[in-house]
């Protein structure tokens, strides 16, 4: 008789603060910079929060992104829908209650998302992700 590894254990389901902290974490340990975390909750339906961080050049971009997939998916199960890996300018990561973008410097000056969907009145680089 051969012994069969056991299931995994189901993952419990992380709260969307949670992940989002998960997220900053991992975005922390790849030096990530100017990270802005962003609250949508209450103003729009695509997720619960944005992040917007950048990386020094296009190779550092795709190895943040590809880390923080592997990360959710190995420690959380979560698989996540990518875009923009293979230019490596702008990743868009979308882990349903968290979307991530990760830029180079450059492209992000150019699209300003942060200034598009911080919150009015909010400095720049305020964290816009203070718990309600």
């Amino acid at each position: 008789m051969t012994d069969s590894p056991e299931p995994a254990a189901p993952q419990p389901e992380l709260t969307s603060e949670a992940l989002l902290e998960r997220i900053l974490a991992s975005l922390d340990d790849d030096k990530a910079e100017d990270v802005i975390p962003i609250d949508l909750r209450g103003r729009s339906d695509m997720a619960d929060y944005m992040v917007i961080c950048s990386g020094r050049s296009s190779r550092q971009v795709g190895a943040i992104a590809e880390k923080l997939v592997d990360r959710l998916k190995s420690e959380h199960g979560r698989s996540c829908k990518v875009e923009g890996k293979d230019t490596g300018d702008w990743v868009l990561i979308d882990t349903g209650d968290v979307i991530v973008h990760v830029f180079r410097p450059e492209v992000r000056e150019f699209y300003q998302l942060e200034k598009m969907w911080q919150v009015p009145g909010a400095r720049p680089g305020q964290a816009a992700a203070a718990k309600a």
